[in-house]
């Protein structure tokens, strides 16, 4: 979608201290015409009186004061990382992004919106994942408005109070759409990937695996979601993720036994290879002769030996090996 925003400089025409100079010499010379020119013999008939001149000045200087408190309307302050969006009955006008104190027309209507970066910690909600398996997940959001004109008019926007220690301002608060918008796009991943894989020995990416492949995905759908509102993802990180709590005690113990399982393997293997190696390291410096049924009994004692939980306890053989 092609942005219409376009950036609307300030020249010096537009300088706020220029501005404020001149309002101030016309409020000087107003309250000079109404108040001093009354007195003024000039303006008294014959009889002191005063004539209808008067009304001359007294009109001109209240024009004057008139425009003064109409120009105050054009003055504006953008800090930096800030913008306004100008608007002239309804249309559209630019947006200023230059740092300053400026002056614009006074029927301009004045928009601010940050261009801050902000933080947002969605709190993990439940999904399913590819498997169907009921998971929490939760992330944390780094966004920013980088297209005013979306923001403005493309959305509809939350109005936030922000009360200061003078005055009480409201501003455009983008967080509920970017809330709603942030859950969908996160439901939207955690069903495309499973939990992890446990029943499986591919190489398929998880979310428990997936790491930055996972983030970054993420970040593409929040793009797509949050483009139509002007707002631009700095970062995305999945920082909750956990089987709901439903199966989260049956997974845990699914968990534990899968480790235990492959414990077990790699303790039998070796032991194998140590058995192994103990045979054909005895037959090759012929140290004793054993048959096949003192080969296997051997196996035996040093299986039990290697795969017992516990310390085995020898039993000392005082006779020969066929007692």
């Amino acid at each position: 979608m092609n942005s219409k925003e376009f950036n609307k400089t300030m020249t010096a025409g537009n300088n706020g201290f220029l501005h404020l100079f001149i309002n101030l010499a016309l409020l000087a010379l107003s309250i000079w015409l109404i108040v001093c020119f009354a007195k003024f013999d000039c303006m008294l008939d014959a009889e002191g009186e005063p004539t209808a001149w008067i009304l001359l000045p007294i009109l001109t200087g209240s024009f004057l004061l008139f425009v003064y408190i109409l120009d105050l309307a054009g003055f504006m302050i953008v800090q930096p990382n800030e913008s306004r969006v100008l608007t002239f009955f309804g249309k559209y006008s630019g947006t200023v992004k230059q740092n300053g104190f400026f002056w614009t027309n006074p029927f301009y209507s004045k928009e601010k919106l940050s261009l801050r970066a902000k933080n947002m910690d969605v709190e993990p909600i439940k999904v399913n994942d590819k498997n169907g398996n009921p998971i929490m997940i939760g992330l944390v959001l780094v966004w920013k408005i980088n297209d005013t004109y979306k923001a403005c008019f493309e959305v509809d926007s939350d109005v936030r109070s922000t009360i200061t220690e003078n005055s009480m301002k409201s501003v455009k608060s983008f967080d509920s759409f970017v809330r709603v918008q942030s859950d969908a796009a996160l439901r939207k991943v955690a069903g495309m990937y499973a939990y992890d894989n446990m029943d499986r020995d591919d190489e398929e990416v998880t979310l428990r695996s997936g790491g930055e492949e996972i983030n970054d995905r993420l970040e593409a759908e929040l793009r797509k979601h949050l483009e139509i509102a002007g707002i631009e993802v700095v970062e995305a990180r999945i920082n909750y993720l956990a089987y709901a709590a439903e199966i989260a005690s049956v997974m845990l113990r699914r968990q534990q036994a899968d480790a235990i399982i492959s414990a077990r393997e790699k303790i039998v293997e070796g032991a194998v290879s140590m058995v192994d190696l103990a045979l054909k390291k005895l037959s090759e410096d012929k140290i004793v002769e054993l048959d096949e049924e003192r080969k296997a009994a051997m196996v035996s004692n040093l299986l039990v030996v290697l795969c017992a939980d516990e310390s085995a306890s020898p039993v000392i053989n005082t006779g020969t090996l066929y007692q």
